[in-house]
């Protein structure tokens, strides 16, 4: 696998996680995960925790061994109450050089981390938080984060729409979504400067649906007499 540099994580943060997400089957984290602000936007290699319990000493553990550019991707296992990421959290995983932070649960601070701008993505918010108390947690094992299975090293991509984890030979699929992204652009001028659009070019719907789908099924029943036919 090609490594992650941070010329591709600019290039990554260029693109939305749609223009990859239409090319893939899964990895799609559950779309009440989002960033804190819509301005918020994530790329990197994943670091995984997770938190099990109420306590939350693994996420510390992580934050000091996780590569610098790390995106910090967090299994609540299933827990929604209890806030493991707030203020103080964000700050010390931006100054330990981490890219974001992905929790499929509340965080809590929610005012603080909107001025902090520090990229954290969560469900939501609560005015409970998890402790450190040492009992429990794992880092960097196979986990699930919003219904997507992430592995240490994943690539993360996330802005408003949501969070995506990236196939592993992720070139091809940033290729793809620059291309994408340069023919939205180009489109865009277009309308902008009085283009109507009407159709798609790659898909005819009026011709499918009005002439192709009676004369698909009568096709389909020919080639089934025949078969039955010759059995």
């Amino acid at each position: 696998m090609e490594r992650f540099t941070e010329e591709i994580r600019a290039r990554f943060l260029k693109v939305s996680p749609a223009a990859i997400g239409h090319q893939i089957s899964n990895g799609f984290m559950d779309a009440e995960i989002k960033p804190v602000t819509d301005e918020m936007k994530v790329a990197g290699p994943a670091y995984t925790v997770r938190l099990t319990e109420r306590d939350s000493s693994a996420l510390y553990y992580a934050l000091q061994k996780a590569p610098e550019g790390s995106v910090i991707v967090i299994d609540r296992a299933g827990d929604h109450t209890f806030a493991c990421v707030g203020e103080f959290l964000a700050e010390m995983a931006k100054g330990c050089g981490m890219a974001g932070i992905v929790v499929d649960g509340p965080a809590t601070d929610k005012l603080a981390l909107k001025k902090s701008g520090f990229p954290v993505f969560c469900t939501g918010f609560s005015p409970v938080t998890s402790m450190v108390t040492g009992t429990s947690g794992e880092v960097e094992v196979d986990i699930q984060c919003g219904g997507a299975v992430v592995r240490t090293g994943d690539i993360i991509l996330g802005d408003a729409d949501g969070v995506i984890v990236v196939p592993e030979d992720f070139m091809p699929y940033l290729e793809e979504a620059e291309v994408k992204e340069a023919g939205e652009i180009q489109r865009r001028e277009e309308l902008r400067r009085g283009m109507i659009y009407r159709r798609r070019e790659d898909f005819d719907a009026v011709r499918f649906f009005e002439y192709g789908v009676n004369e698909a099924i009568a096709r389909v029943k020919q080639d089934e007499c025949g078969y039955d036919k010759e059995q």
